[in-house]
């Protein structure tokens, strides 16, 4: 298991409206808890439901693609230590105690797919 980035949401959302919230954001639901979005005509997972929307992304594009999914539901990214994952003038950032770093240009890491990363 990787590193998990949770969709936290003020109020809890139910599973029956979960797809309705996502579908406008180009995301579908998959079986009955794998969410998905397409790239390169293919559907990529970016997280699944468990109660909550979890995500184990391997690349810049899945995290991207997280932030995207956590606006269309009103909701916050946040990393297993606390961090905050967000978009600000079209760059991905990340804060962790008060430091805030840049992850990249959001548009640029959305075009260049879901490559993973490499160690």
């Amino acid at each position: 298991m990787g590193y998990e980035l949770r969709v936290v949401r003020e109020s809890p959302l139910a599973f029956a409206d979960l797809a309705k919230a996502i579908a406008p954001a180009g995301f579908e639901l998959r079986g009955s808890d794998e969410i998905v979005i397409g790239h390169d005509g293919r559907a990529h997972q970016v997280a699944r439901w468990t109660g909550a929307v979890v995500g184990e992304p391997g690349s810049d594009w899945q995290v991207a693609q997280l932030l995207r999914l956590s606006a269309a539901l009103g909701a916050r990214l946040v990393g297993e230590d606390g961090e905050v994952y967000r978009l600000r003038d079209g760059v991905m950032e990340v804060e962790t105690g008060g430091s805030v770093a840049e992850l990249g240009k959001f548009e640029a890491i959305i075009d260049a797919g879901p490559a993973a990363w490499t160690p």
